[in-house]
């Protein structure tokens, strides 16, 4: 059972990858009680900058287009205000009114609607897949087709539109690149390897491919999937976006709905589930990532007795030797660490009979193995 007497969030520690509405995001999961580590993954090139997006932009107003797809909201507002910046943008209005408008999902809708547009067709569930079933039925054989990207390439989506016969015209609303300063998004991926973030992050595809990316450049690739498959939970806003790690074998827990609120909403149930529930010297306890609840009350615990901890707990009751808590101690060090973790470990739990000493054997949990509960 979770504690109701704690912010579920509370004693975990999150990562955010993203670069747009981060601090929105970081605001949502501190607001339930998460330490939040900030390390963008990415960064977006301003519109007005983007010569891609204008060379495209001066392709449609000069040729006719027959179909024009919206994905995203902001990428269409962006767009339309890209154009107006470079004097185009009644001409891009005019072309975009004399074709037939689709936008995937409610905000792509709205922007479209903003401009003093109407689209034809918008599909219910706001999926690629959806929108590209609709324009094969339909038949683009022979047709011109305008997709504006959101933010990385739609290989599939262009492709088979190709193969189906169409002349796809991409437009690239806004480009992403690595970080301006990566040494935040170093010290994430850190804390990720050294098991001091819990739950992990990403709200668009290109960051995750930028994480791993920033890995393999490192050295840290296997190391990192190998953690972000089986310790760390890994939230994805939508399918999209959680692509490039579902590739890699690595879950994603994704929301109902592709929206940042309902990622958090996600995260807020899904991480206290992991929690490990158990009866210790007669004191109900719960571990959470970087803290224990001890009878309802929120107690930190530091890396070292921490990992002290989490080494005892997996023993359920039987003793770990000091050889083998030094070993779990994150930097290993020498004997006389594991007695300064295990004091510290004492210090935080509240209740010293917690943790067994046995006379030149290590140390050991008083379990009650009736109440160990996962």
């Amino acid at each position: 059972m979770i504690s109701l007497d704690v912010a579920p969030l509370a004693g975990y520690t999150v990562g955010v990858t993203a670069a747009r509405r981060a601090d929105e995001l970081a605001a949502l999961l501190e607001r339930k009680g998460a330490t939040v580590i900030q390390g963008p993954a990415i960064r977006i090139v301003p519109l007005t900058d983007d010569t891609e997006l204008l060379a495209a932009t001066k392709r449609l107003v000069t040729e006719p287009v027959d179909v024009v797809v919206a994905t995203t909201g902001i990428g269409f507002r962006g767009w339309i205000e890209a154009a107006e910046g470079w004097g185009l943008g009644a001409r891009l209005l005019d072309r975009l009114a004399s074709s037939e408008l689709l936008a995937r999902g409610p905000k792509a809708k709205g922007a479209v609607r903003a401009a003093g547009l109407t689209e034809a067709w918008s599909p219910d569930s706001e999926s690629n897949a959806e929108l590209l079933e609709h324009l094969l039925r339909s038949g683009v054989d022979g047709r011109r087709v305008a997709v504006q990207l959101h933010g990385e390439p739609l290989p599939h989506f262009v492709r088979t539109l190709r193969e189906a016969g169409a002349e796809v015209v991409e437009v690239p609303v806004y480009r992403w690149t690595g970080p301006a300063d990566p040494g935040p998004l170093h010290r994430l991926l850190d804390a990720v390897l050294a098991r001091q973030v819990d739950a992990l992050t990403f709200t668009s595809a290109p960051a995750a491919a930028s994480v791993l990316q920033v890995a393999r450049d490192t050295d840290r690739f296997s190391a990192l999937v190998d953690v972000l498959r089986k310790d760390v939970l890994v939230l994805g806003v939508g399918s999209i976006t959680a692509g490039p790690l579902v590739d890699l074998g690595i879950p994603v827990v994704q929301p109902a709905r592709a929206r940042i609120g309902a990622m958090a909403r996600e995260l807020t149930l899904a991480l206290p589930e992991r929690a490990v529930r158990l009866r210790i010297a007669s004191r109900e306890v719960e571990m959470r990532g970087q803290a224990v609840v001890v009878d309802g009350e929120l107690r930190p615990v530091a890396p070292a007795p921490m990992a002290v901890l989490r080494a005892l707990v997996e023993a359920r009751g039987r003793v770990v030797s000091r050889k083998d808590l030094l070993a779990a101690l994150p930097g290993g060090g020498e004997e006389h660490a594991v007695e300064t973790a295990i004091g510290r470990l004492r210090t935080a739990l509240g209740e010293p009979r917690m943790v067994c000493t046995v006379v030149k054997r290590g140390y050991r949990m008083a379990m009650e193995p009736s109440g160990v509960a996962v």
